[in-house]
């Protein structure tokens, strides 16, 4: 078997969102130039993008109001719901990523891609159903519920648009290579059609667009990750034990890789990590934001239900097509370079498989899927980012609650027209940059930022606006020099020999200088002010649990 040489994916979509840091590489250059053009996926891609620019156009005469651009009309059942926040949350690189980590280390690849899944519980038990309750268009929305509207809402956008920024750069970085590789077309080019296409469905559909973008790309990615683990597991009778003994034969580490403890040894790096896939996913903004789109609190707990399902069985794929790939693509020649290394690196474990189970076809579906991956997760964070802008900053801190909905709208698709230039200019300037850090980073802002003042918002009485506000700039400003003075950057981007922090994920340091920062400047406020945001908490908990406040009004305030 002769499989289609496309080492440049390694680079291109393990930047792309959820992967290991650690696994990114960059392609050699002119390797892109070398790589023969796969037909297929070029049929498919056209396929997928025409469709969503025809749920565009549908989602766009749907659209007037404020609530149908923000949060669809809150027409999304839970499970339509529950589907879309999958497609958000699996991207390309967590389908590649972390069935590379298995490929390469085994067991220790389940371990990572648990810790993907264990922020759902947080979500599910802590968060969805107060949320819904309380806010309307953004978490923002929630915080200032009871605190001072500028200050609280200027923290959670700085927030929200970090960490946008930091996740799109990625985003645009690996999809800028993908369509380079498929198309043959200059990198800049390439970036400038995944902008152009990311702001029309903003733009015009809103949320209603890029749920059932979101939608569609969740299942395609499930039934592509479904076919590639069914033909492994039928390749080895359905036994898993036939399974990993024959990965164990083959793999270069034998008996190692069924060991954990290969990736992250030290125990701080490790809680550190942790906490911040833990905790940071219950802070991301546009996966927030989903839970505004469906009608009450019970089905924002079912969105999460299913939510958490179709993620756990997503990542149980992974694990069993990284053991697979391990078998009948790092056994085989065909897809060794003169090294004895895996065609492109081992991120491309996964892509190699689906060609050996399914030939050039299945291969073409999958590029076509990672696309769709990349471009659904673009829009939700997109949408995320001109919501912060339009509703949390201008609306509320600007005009002060007193902007119609129609120039709220107008702001935002403004503010989607400026958010899709800046990714495109930060994709092309960050083209020959590893930024695959960039992703955990995102993730340890949202858990040092955003997830303590949100979490604390609603559940303790004595937060203040003072304390919100300077405890989560305290989280903001330590995560990114500790990130900045780290091995990550300061070491690999940087180039100087060793770190002055010593270690790659500084979440457990930040988030709790975020807590101690917020608690402090709380407990130590004696004004009015914070008198009666203690007071008006009973009132906050009445709706938060029941959806009704004391006036009994049922609609959520911005």
């Amino acid at each position: 078997m002769t499989p289609r040489r496309i080492p440049a994916w390694a680079g291109a979509i393990a930047l792309c969102g959820l992967a290991a840091p650690a696994l990114a590489a960059e392609p050699a250059a002119g390797e892109l130039e070398r790589q023969p053009v796969n037909v297929m996926a070029i049929v498919m891609f056209v396929v997928f993008v025409g469709a969503t620019l025809g749920i565009t156009y549908w989602a766009a005469r749907r659209t007037r109001s404020a609530t149908d651009f923000y949060a669809a009309g809150r027409s999304i059942t839970g499970f339509q719901n529950g589907l879309a926040i999958a497609g958000d949350y699996m991207s390309a690189a967590s389908f590649l990523g972390i069935s590379g980590l298995v490929f390469l280390s085994g067991f220790d690849g389940l371990i990572y891609s648990v810790g993907w899944l264990v922020g759902w519980p947080i979500i599910l038990f802590l968060v969805a159903e107060r949320l819904r309750n309380l806010g309307k268009f953004t978490f923002a929305d929630v915080i200032s519920y009871r605190l001072g509207r500028v200050r609280t809402r200027i923290l959670s956008a700085s927030g929200a648009l970090t960490v946008v920024i930091l996740y799109l750069i990625a985003q645009m970085v690996g999809a800028g290579k993908l369509i380079q590789l498929l198309f043959g077309l200059p990198y800049e080019y390439a970036v400038v059609l995944v902008g152009g296409l990311m702001v029309l469905y903003v733009t015009f559909g809103g949320m209603l667009a890029t749920t059932w973008v979101q939608i569609i790309k969740a299942g395609l990615l499930l039934s592509g990750a479904t076919f590639i683990a069914l033909a492994v597991l039928i390749e080895f009778g359905f036994s898993f034990e036939r399974l990993f003994a024959s990965a164990v034969e083959v793999h270069s580490k034998a008996g190692a890789i069924m060991a954990p403890g290969g990736l992250i040894s030290d125990p701080v790096s490790a809680i550190s990590l942790g906490l911040a896939l833990m905790f940071g996913t219950a802070g991301l903004p546009h996966i927030l934001m989903r839970f505004f789109t469906v009608r009450d609190a019970k089905q924002a707990r079912i969105s999460v239900f299913f939510a958490t399902g179709f993620i756990g069985y997503f990542y149980i794929l992974t694990f069993v097509i990284g053991f697979g790939a391990i078998v009948l693509v790092g056994s085989d020649p065909a897809y060794l370079d003169v090294a004895g290394k895996l065609i492109g690196g081992d991120n491309m474990a996964a892509v190699h498989l689906s060609q050996a189970v399914g030939g050039d076809i299945f291969l073409g579906f999958i590029s076509a899927v990672a696309f769709a991956t990349i471009l659904a997760v673009v829009a939700g964070l997109t949408l995320a980012g001109a919501s912060a802008l339009s509703h949390d900053l201008y609306a509320n801190v600007l005009r002060a609650g007193k902007a119609s909905e129609r120039e709220e709208i107008r702001v935002s698709r403004i503010a989607t027209f400026i958010l899709g230039g800046i990714a495109v200019l930060l994709g092309i300037s960050f083209e020959s940059q590893n930024v695959a850090f960039m992703v955990g980073l995102a993730f340890a802002i949202a858990a040092s930022v955003n997830f303590p003042v949100l979490i604390l918002a609603m559940y303790w009485k004595r937060l203040t606006t003072r304390g919100a506000f300077y405890g989560g700039f305290l989280g903001l400003a330590t995560v990114v020099v500790l990130v900045i003075l780290g091995p990550t950057v300061w070491v690999d981007v940087l180039g100087n020999e060793a770190a002055i922090f010593p270690y790659k994920y500084p979440a457990l340091f930040s988030m709790s200088v975020a807590f101690l920062g917020i608690w402090f400047f709380s407990v130590s406020d004696r004004s009015e002010a914070a008198k009666r945001e203690a007071e008006a908490f009973e009132d906050q908990y009445i709706r938060s649990q029941t959806g009704l406040g004391a006036e009994g009004a049922t609609e959520p305030r911005a």
